[in-house]
């Protein structure tokens, strides 16, 4: 599509961080789109308020995150509103834009689309994640009431304005065409996938495993919703059992502090390390080293739909995992992982200790998980899709 413009809208996380964004980027513009991406700030990296990178320009502007429940979130959400309304209008008099690509949470950004869409803009909507189940997964004592009620009003506001709407799954992809009333020829399926070229492995460090024969590892966000609680307590039980392996949990989040406090609290001290967020080299490294690697991601209605980024990773780097009984988790990961029954932290801390003694099921799981990453589940295959999304908006 050469001379064609595309403005990519993202809240959660700042560009190129964001992989899925990034990916998507890069996609667009080998496919001949001036990319332009609107997205926040990060807080130690992706400070500059606009950079133009590997030719996608990318602005930024300063946010800070949620605190103290909902009502931050509608702070937080606001002020992205309207500084991604301010830019989305410059970017505008520049030129025309035809495709304004939206990516959620949250489900308000179809308010900038619809100002762009009365200049002939077509609205791609792009759906990382169901509000109205994240808002019950994440605010669980709440229930359905008037702030989840007006989550979804916002998502079918969403669905209505969009021309097409991409989701990550199959699972979305139904909610989209069921309670969206989307035609199922708009809805496309454009799956996450990791990069291949940042897991590489290396060679394995023992001194990572701080004296054991076995490293366990976490990679990933650390929110309410990502079961990094469960984990501790099963590796809790485990070490009830056996104490022949060290854990590592990478990444950081809202309850990164909680966290290594309920470590704390386990008597997990000793054998658990927090690293934060760390360079792709060192990520690399840890991984490459892991014996077994976690994905605690509860049974929740959002996790259940939702294809989670740890799984993809691990696969990527040949690891075998262990995961609660999730619909789209064993959409992703098949048999490259073993699945405990829902929220069973027993169960799962028993299927970790089985793992750990099998290094052969361990080496054939990691081979399937390389195997459905390069293959199945690559990003080239996604890629076809998401063009195939920007052809039919365009139309």
């Amino acid at each position: 599509m050469p001379g064609k413009r595309a403005l990519i809208l993202v809240e959660n996380l700042s560009v190129p961080f964001d992989r899925r964004v990034w990916q998507e980027s890069q996609t667009l513009r080998d496919a001949g789109w001036d990319v332009h991406v609107i997205c926040p700030q990060g807080t130690k990296r992706d400070r500059e308020p606009y950079v133009e990178l590997d030719g996608v320009k990318i602005h930024r502007y300063p946010l800070v995150a949620a605190t103290g429940g909902p009502r931050g979130y509608v702070k937080e959400y606001g002020a992205a509103l309207w500084h991604t309304l301010r830019l989305a209008r410059k970017i505008a008099k520049q030129g025309r834009i035809d495709v304004v690509h939206a990516c959620n949470p949250p489900d308000l950004l179809y308010l900038v689309a619809k100002v762009l869409k009365r200049q002939g803009t077509k609205f791609v909507f792009d759906q990382h994640d169901l509000c109205p189940e994240l808002y019950l997964s994440r605010f669980a004592g709440r229930g359905e009431d008037a702030l989840y009620r007006a989550v979804c009003r916002l998502e079918r506001a969403t669905y209505k304005a969009a021309d097409v709407v991409i989701s990550t799954n199959e699972s979305y992809r139904e909610a989209a065409i069921t309670r969206g009333n989307m035609d199922p020829e708009k809805v496309f399926v454009v799956r996450s996938a990791p990069v291949i070229e940042r897991f590489q492995q290396v060679e394995a460090e023992p001194e990572l495993k701080k004296g054991k024969p076995h490293l366990l590892c976490y990679l990933g966000v650390m929110g309410p919703q990502d079961g990094v609680d469960y984990a501790l307590r099963s590796l809790a039980l485990l070490r009830e059992e056996r104490d022949d392996w060290h854990a590592v949990f990478v990444g950081a989040g809202d309850t990164f502090d909680e966290m290594v406090a309920l470590a704390g609290k386990l008597g997990l001290d000793d054998v658990v390390e927090f690293t934060g967020r760390i360079p792709d080299e060192d990520l690399v490294r840890y991984l490459s080293t892991a014996d077994v690697c976690l994905s605690p991601d509860p049974h929740n209605p959002l996790n259940n739909v939702s294809t989670m980024n740890k799984v993809m990773e691990y696969m990527a780097m040949s690891r075998p995992m262990v995961s609660f009984e999730l619909r789209e988790a064993r959409v992703s990961a098949g048999d490259a992982a073993v699945y405990a029954p829902a929220n069973d932290e027993r169960e799962f801390a028993r299927l970790t200790a089985r793992l750990l003694d099998d290094p052969e099921e361990r080496m054939r799981m990691g081979k399937l998980g390389k195997e459905r990453v390069e293959g199945p589940l690559a990003w080239s295959n996604s890629q076809k899709a998401l063009l195939a999304a920007y052809a039919t908006a365009t139309s």
